[in-house]
């Protein structure tokens, strides 16, 4: 017999249809998925050598919980040199990617009824988590007019005793929107006075288009350093999905402390091997193939828009970071799911249903894929809205 706490899991969305295009795909069917939240783009050469490195050198034991020193300080001067953060090592613990520090986080921060803010969209994720955690989910539904980001306006208005908990997103999945300075210090000034901890996620920081700047929460404000949990990792800037490397730092040393004890519980040390390579990534020695995959990105983005401009009865948000467009779907179809496994069954292109990210009537594709294959699947997609029948 299954406990409670493990039936009120869902299956990750977008796991699912990439398992299920790639089962098709596997069949011989000439499957188009748009679905995957990975970089296409190989791991760094740099970051490649690093491991190699460490393999050769016997680097395979088990290593403190929170990580190796070096990835530590590699961590600490990331941060400052990156963000403006100033951590102490004692405050950073390395996880099994940015999934499992959001993952520890709650599960030492959230007991049974407490509230945890998430504005909608959101990433598929942090619903199931808090659930798992017995805490109780707020949802925010933002506004497309706002950039799809939750105001402080809106933030206060779902402010209570038992709030524990805020998670933004920034750059965020599914939107690519990007929080500006003034709306991020606006939100913190909220906050202020509260015992809300903030889960910032962070893990496209440096996939930014336009010109956009990207500023951490934590740095917006002293109040806002204290009450931040700042998360982030290298599968998406580091191309290392696979890898599994992550990383928190907060200075609530309580909390740090908890995750350590958490974390020794379970899994102990994250991979030695990975650690060892991930520290010339963070100390910059691979920012020329991060900024080459993220002008490969921002083609790629602007290549769909056009073709998305030229379809009617659908709209488009021009996201300002990571690499995911989500689109308007509604003037066609308000069942989402529906909508995303007739075009699969029928054109053979895998895309994720907004419902999945709590706002129906949109769905999210991934242009983490050549230009190529963007070109080709709209084609399919724009045939498919043209002709489409609810």
């Amino acid at each position: 017999m299954l406990s409670k706490k493990s039936q009120v899991l869902e299956e990750s969305i977008t796991l699912a249809i990439t398992a299920l295009a790639n089962e098709l795909k596997a069949k011989g069917e000439d499957v188009l998925s748009f679905s995957a939240g990975e970089p296409d783009f190989d791991t760094p050469q740099t970051i490649k050598n690093a491991a190699i490195k460490a393999i050769e050198k016997g680097c395979s034991k088990y290593t403190a919980v929170a990580g190796i020193k070096d990835v530590l300080n590699a961590i600490a001067i990331k941060l400052k040199r990156d963000n403006n953060l100033s951590y102490e090592t004692s405050e950073i613990i390395t996880n099994v990617g940015a999934k499992h520090s959001l993952f520890q986080c709650l599960e030492c921060l959230v007991d049974e009824g407490d509230e945890v803010i998430i504005p909608s969209p959101y990433w598929v994720s942090y619903p199931e988590m808090v659930k798992f955690a017995g805490g109780k989910c707020v949802f925010v539904q933002t506004k497309e007019e706002n950039g799809f980001k939750i105001t402080a306006k809106e933030l206060k208005s779902v402010l209570n005793e038992k709030t524990k908990v805020f998670i933004l997103n920034s750059p965020s999945n599914p939107v690519g929107c990007v929080y500006t300075k003034e709306e991020l210090s606006a939100l913190a000034k909220v906050l202020e006075g509260t015992k809300v901890v903030v889960l910032s996620d962070e893990m496209y920081e440096k996939l930014l288009y336009d010109g956009v700047e990207f500023h951490a929460f934590a740095s917006v404000s002293e109040d806002a350093m204290k009450r931040t949990v700042t998360i982030n990792g290298l599968s998406k800037c580091g191309a290392m999905p696979g890898w599994r490397f992550g990383y928190m730092a907060s200075k609530n040393k309580a909390l740090i402390s908890a995750v350590k004890r958490l974390q020794g519980q379970s899994t102990s040390n994250i991979c030695s091997i990975t650690q060892y390579a991930a520290i010339p990534a963070l100390l910059g020695e691979c920012d020329e193939d991060i900024e080459k995959m993220r002008k490969a990105f921002e083609k790629r983005r602007n290549i769909a828009l056009e073709m998305l401009s030229k379809m009617e009865n659908i709209s488009v948000y021009k996201p300002s970071g990571a690499f995911y467009l989500f689109i308007n779907i509604s003037k066609l179809e308000k069942d989402s799911m529906k909508f995303c496994q007739k075009l699969l069954e029928e054109k053979k292109v895998a895309v994720v249903p907004g419902i999945g990210f709590g706002m129906e009537g949109y769905l999210r594709l991934s242009y983490a894929t050549s230009e190529e294959n963007i070109i080709k699947g709209l084609e399919r997609f724009g045939e498919f809205v043209k002709n489409y029948k609810a």
